[in-house]
């Protein structure tokens, strides 16, 4: 029997979407690498079979921060909230923080809390800046994976490494991309190299024993679980719970204006504006409100990020803006004044 059924297959997609560069020549000329989403008919995981971890080293470059954002910081408000109800407020331990700003938000919150990362690029003496590593002994009641899993292979003996680590037992906190929501919205712009693994509520349901708490977060974008650790074990494949991949999931990329622009210089607007400039359909203008990014060219199409001053000087009124995520869009007409045609691409 084979072992693996083949759902989705496209080459050299830039190996960081949340890399930036500094020019234009560096960021069509980034390192790339091929997807090949499968589902694993032993385990029912899905993950790209082509994905080679070698390549992947963060660093101080990669910039991924969307808590500039006023609506992503009320996300992840409510996101603190679950973990204080569910694994309290003491001996808390964040696994790939980022630049920090979760783990800061919880420290004012009171929460007992360290963390990990290699990207981290500012002076808390609680987060250590390098990878977590399994040889690290730690004793946490509660552990935070936001944003972690999908970018690790094998992923469950990741999560056997971190329970080892934590001596066995203790709770933990899990969000990830939502793959039944990039399914049902035929979300090609959210399949990523850098994403290796694309996971389903159903998917931690049957990798441990109990649950705690699970559901969809951010307009069904995100999944969440908290489980306690001491009852991961390895999943099993059941033909009820086969991937539903739809036929037509690529099919939306063929229709668009024109010279539109685009309003999100992360990781959706990466692969949205790479497919179209593929098609023969190329976007001339990117916006992003995060000034780390303002000035800084996206991998791949070496499109310029703007910021929206600066672009929307130039934009007519009634140009046609595709916003990258649905969740910002009365932000976006908040900030733009209303006076552009806006097609959300998670609506199409």
């Amino acid at each position: 029997m084979n072992r693996f059924r083949e759902l989705y297959c496209i080459n050299q997609l830039p190996i960081f979407q949340n890399r930036m560069y500094d020019n234009e020549t560096e960021a069509t000329e980034c390192p790339k690498g091929d997807m090949r989403l499968v589902e694993d008919l032993q385990t029912g995981l899905v993950y790209n079979a082509s994905f080679c971890p070698e390549l992947m080293v963060y660093d101080e470059h990669y910039q991924n921060e969307q808590a500039v954002s006023p609506l992503f910081r009320e996300h992840l408000a409510f996101v603190s909230k679950i973990i204080e109800r569910t694994m309290g407020m003491q001996d808390i331990v964040e696994v790939g923080c980022g630049k920090g700003y979760f783990l800061e938000l919880l420290l004012q919150h009171g929460f007992d809390i360290t963390g990990f990362d290699p990207a981290y690029q500012g002076t808390n003496t609680r987060i250590e800046r390098h990878y977590f590593k399994p040889s690290i002994g730690i004793n946490a009641t509660g552990l935070i994976l936001r944003h972690v899993l999908e970018h690790i292979k094998e992923p469950v003996d990741f999560l056997k490494q971190i329970k080892d680590a934590n001596g066995g037992s203790g709770l933990i906190y899990i969000e990830v991309p939502d793959f039944d929501w990039i399914c049902s919205k035929r979300a090609w712009f959210d399949i990523f190299y850098e994403h290796v693994n694309y996971f389903r509520l159903v998917d931690f349901d049957r990798m441990f024993d109990k649950v705690i708490e699970s559901g969809k977060l951010f307009g069904g974008q995100y999944l969440y679980v908290v489980a306690e650790l001491s009852g991961l074990k390895s999943p099993q494949y059941f033909e009820e719970h086969s991937v539903q991949f739809p036929e037509d999931f690529i099919d939306s990329v063929r229709t668009e204006q024109n010279r539109t622009a685009i309003w999100g210089g992360a990781s959706k607007g990466v692969i949205f504006s790479l497919m179209k400039q593929r098609f023969g359909m190329p976007c001339n203008t990117v916006i992003d409100i995060n000034p780390a990014k303002q000035g800084k060219f996206l991998p791949a199409t070496g499109l310029q990020v703007q910021s929206p001053t600066e672009a929307l000087s130039k934009l007519k009124a009634g140009a046609t803006i595709y916003v990258m995520n649905s969740n910002y869009l009365e932000e976006i007409k908040k900030i733009s004044r209303n006076t552009y045609n806006y097609i959300c691409i998670d609506h199409e």
